[in-house]
């Protein structure tokens, strides 16, 4: 395993991060703790989740992940060995059973404890907030669309303020943004700049498909020394070559349609592309397209995701492929030609 630190931190974690959503919904706990501890055993020390999973987020299932992740920490002691990440959600429709407030002082406590409650530990390495409060466009939507009559006020400077008191009180060590526009980014590092609390990642979709944050993001991150964590590196599947030419049984967007994003005329096309350079190259898809995102000088660590145990071997064995110039010529010319299909 290769490592790096979280900007602005002496927190050591590991290149690739273990992400968790499916426990609780695709993945059983059993399963999950075998993930758990083959990660571990491979290197992996940082793990991602959130208080929405398991996805897709609904009441039945919410907070069952966090929950899975604390009793493998109970039964195996291992907290000081893993950094542990979290989230909270932002106001929206399809979440309000968890809440229906914003990013308020109070919300943040009850998010808080309840997450520390189930992953049954007295701190999160790193709090993040899952989508911003404020419209803007994330979730697949490509460009941003003003709303006359959108109700949010600036509150980046308050929602720094709330966070230092949970940062002082030891809760939570660090804090980071997912889903987040140059925009947010930016206004967060000037909230910082006059002494609030920096927000050290940001955590949004990035692949061979998605590679929109290198238009206006990733020169704020280099220079505001902010680390970026991509999610989805494989497209939620697309860009493991799996359906290609068939429709898997019991893969993601099998068993949940609205998932789709990544199933676009274009990004197939560009899918069947990455994929011969792949096949020229004697390495698996998934590795190549894994290998691209780790070895982006911006990233500080890529979410990988597993149902099954051979998949995560797989993504954990891409930490080993080095790409070459050849190949990496090759997959800028086909995002030349087809850039960005999936946002």
């Amino acid at each position: 395993m290769k490592y790096t630190r979280l900007p602005n931190t002496d927190i050591s974690v590991s290149k690739l991060c273990l992400g968790t959503m499916t426990w609780g919904e695709q993945n059983t706990e059993q399963e999950a703790h075998q993930q758990l501890d083959y990660a571990l055993q491979k290197g992996i020390n940082f793990i991602d989740t959130a208080e929405l999973y398991a996805v897709p987020a609904k009441k039945e299932t919410q907070g069952a992940t966090e929950t899975i992740i604390g009793k493998w920490l109970q039964k195996t002691g291992k907290r000081d060995k893993i950094v542990l990440a979290t989230k909270i959600v932002g106001p929206r429709e399809f979440v309000k059973h968890i809440r229906t407030g914003g990013f308020t002082k109070s919300e943040f406590s009850d998010a808080i404890h309840k997450s520390l409650k189930r992953l049954q530990t007295d701190y999160i390495d790193l709090y993040q907030l899952h989508w911003p409060d404020r419209n803007t466009n994330f979730f697949g939507v490509r460009g941003y669309e003003h709303d006359a009559d959108e109700q949010w006020q600036d509150n980046f400077a308050a929602v720094l303020s709330y966070l230092e008191d949970f940062i002082k009180e030891g809760k939570i060590r660090q804090i980071g943004l997912s889903n987040e526009t140059p925009y947010g980014v930016m206004r967060y590092a000037e909230e910082a700049r006059k002494g609030a609390p920096k927000m050290i990642t940001v955590q949004n979709p990035y692949s061979l498909l998605n590679r929109k944050d290198e238009i206006g993001l990733t020169e704020i991150l280099h220079r505001e020394n902010i680390g970026h964590l991509p999610y989805s590196p494989l497209g939620f599947g697309q860009l493991t070559g799996k359906y290609l030419d068939e429709t898997p049984p019991n893969a993601r967007v099998t068993l949940f349609p609205q998932f789709n994003r990544y199933h676009n005329t274009n990004s197939f096309a560009a899918t069947r592309a990455y994929n011969e350079i792949a096949k020229e190259h004697n390495i698996s898809l998934t590795k190549m397209a894994l290998s691209f995102v780790t070895e982006r000088p911006f990233v500080t660590s890529t979410i990988i995701g597993a149902t099954t145990m051979e998949q995560l071997k797989e993504n954990i064995d891409s930490i080993n492929i080095s790409l070459s110039k050849e190949i990496l010529q090759k997959i800028n010319e086909v995002h030349n030609d087809i850039p960005n299909p999936a946002p």
